[in-house]
């Protein structure tokens, strides 16, 4: 789960993390009220989006005066920005963030994620922090210093020196690194997040540190454990068909090919759009309905790929174990009745009272067609998309 850079950085500031003075605002009306507090004379506007490039884009200005800031609100406020991250439907800015301007002297880049491949704790760090710092992974990675420790209580004293070395910070700094660094530790660990970025770290005109950005994405399956957390959820970032499946207790994500996929289990799913590519097409999605889906949880997913434009045929492709191939069949059914369904469908069973499940769709009179095993149905789906 993402969250809004106001939001992070309410957090960073909850856990001692130094952050500039900022408010947020929702309409234009809300702005004199909120800012009485903040240095009027020099400001900085943030679109809120979860997307990154915003500066490059024109969602980020600053302002030296209050008609300038209310200026800059309201041409920003329910703009459509479009960044390198967006794509071209680009995202409406339905909120901003009025931040006191932190002038820099140097610029870093921090951050603290769970690296699923070492199942470590990793820091990345790099003197080129900004908005250029994909530029500098791919053109300069050497330039960027990775340290990796086991889940422990608190950043050792080694791993603290293997983080900042390349900051060259004096004892001062030092200290207030070794601070936020321990804070925002505790911070992805306490509350169950998996990257905190911050892009930049700087070094102020007063020589001190301040995280002038923030991002922070949460694990979706913890957050039964962080109410506070799901709080921040802002579902007008976020696909509607991937709220709508998330209300099912689906997993699905939206990918850009144009065969969708209803699958039972991550790996099986994570295997059938490895084949879909394999020959020749791109997977429209990453759907796993899960070992004990109702006919109704599978009806609602088969809705939901059919509800994206793209998708010119679907690839059902199911092992039953917990999950009956019966009850599948039944969904699978009712949701094509529904819908009226009129492009190639392919369904593979098998395990689980896996003739039943073949008799309901046979019986259905709807133009499925039969696969024996994922090859075939790989196959065949591929050759009825064309």
């Amino acid at each position: 789960m993402n969250i809004h850079e106001h939001q992070a950085k309410d957090l960073l500031r909850e856990f001692g993390v130094p952050v500039p003075n900022g408010v947020v605002v929702f309409e234009i009306d809300e702005i004199l009220k909120k800012i009485k507090n903040l240095n009027t004379n020099n400001l900085v506007v943030k679109a809120q989006i979860h997307a990154g490039g915003r500066g490059k884009a024109g969602g980020i200005k600053r302002v030296n005066n209050v008609e300038d800031l209310i200026k800059v609100a309201s041409e920003m406020l329910g703009k459509t920005l479009v960044t390198h991250q967006t794509g071209s439907k680009g995202k409406k800015v339905q909120r901003l963030y009025i931040e006191e301007v932190t002038e820099a002297e140097k610029e870093f880049y921090l951050s603290c994620l769970v690296d699923r491949t070492s199942s470590k704790i990793a820091f990345i760090s790099c003197t080129e922090g900004g908005v250029d710092i994909e530029k500098v992974a791919q053109e300069y990675p050497k330039k960027i210093i990775t340290t990796k420790f086991d889940l422990t209580s608190k950043v050792t004293t080694q791993d603290f020196e293997n983080i900042v070395q390349v900051f060259k910070l004096n004892n001062k700094q030092k200290n207030e690194a070794k601070d936020i660094i321990d804070s925002i530790f505790n911070l992805l660990i306490k509350k169950d997040a998996n990257l905190i970025e911050i892009n930049p770290l700087i070094i102020t005109k007063s020589l001190d540190l301040c995280c002038l950005d923030a991002k922070i994405n949460f694990d979706d399956n913890a957050m039964h454990r962080h109410p506070e957390i799901l709080k921040l959820r802002d579902l007008n970032e976020e696909d509607s068909s991937e709220i709508t499946a998330s209300e099912h207790g689906l997993a699905y994500i939206k990918l850009k090919g144009s065969i969708g996929c209803m699958v039972n289990g991550a790996g099986l799913a994570m295997a059938t759009m490895d084949i879909i590519k394999l020959y020749g097409k791109e997977p429209a999605n990453f759907l796993d309905v899960g070992g004990g889906a109702s006919k109704e949880k599978v009806s609602a997913a088969f809705k939901i790929i059919l509800s994206d434009k793209n998708v010119k045929g679907i690839l059902i492709n199911i092992f039953g174990g917990i999950m009956r191939c019966d009850v599948l069949a039944k969904g699978v059914v009712e949701a094509a009745q529904e819908t009226q369904l009129k492009i190639p469908l392919v369904v593979r069973l098998a395990g689980t009272n896996y003739e039943e499940g073949k008799k309901i769709l046979n019986d259905s009179n709807l133009e499925i067609l039969s696969a024996t095993d994922l090859k075939d149905a790989a196959k065949k789906i591929v050759r009825a998309v064309g």
